[in-house]
């Protein structure tokens, strides 16, 4: 599953943009580079009913910002993405 696609699946399950869900993890002190995954999966899973995988592409753009590793952008791997750079902003205003 792209890194995209597990976005794209966390808002449809929340109904919450993954956006949305970066500024409420804000709120809660889980911003940068230095945050603990293990604090945001225990939030993810409590409040939403998120499983790890899910919650690790959130972790993600909480440690790195939207931006996909290059070695997944145009490959065949499993988190395959088609661009370097996540939309966060709901799957209904995607360009």
């Amino acid at each position: 599953m792209s890194f995209q696609a597990y976005l794209d699946a966390i808002e449809k399950k929340t109904g919450l943009t993954p956006r949305q869900l970066l500024d409420l993890a804000k709120k809660r002190g889980f911003d940068g580079p230095s945050v603990k995954a293990q604090e945001v999966i225990a939030w993810l899973a409590d409040d939403y009913g998120l499983g790890r995988g899910h919650a690790m592409a959130l972790v993600s753009v909480i440690k790195n910002g939207p931006v996909v590793p290059t070695k997944h952008v145009g490959t065949t791997g499993t988190h395959r993405d088609e661009s370097e750079t996540l939309w966060l902003d709901g799957i209904a205003s995607k360009p």
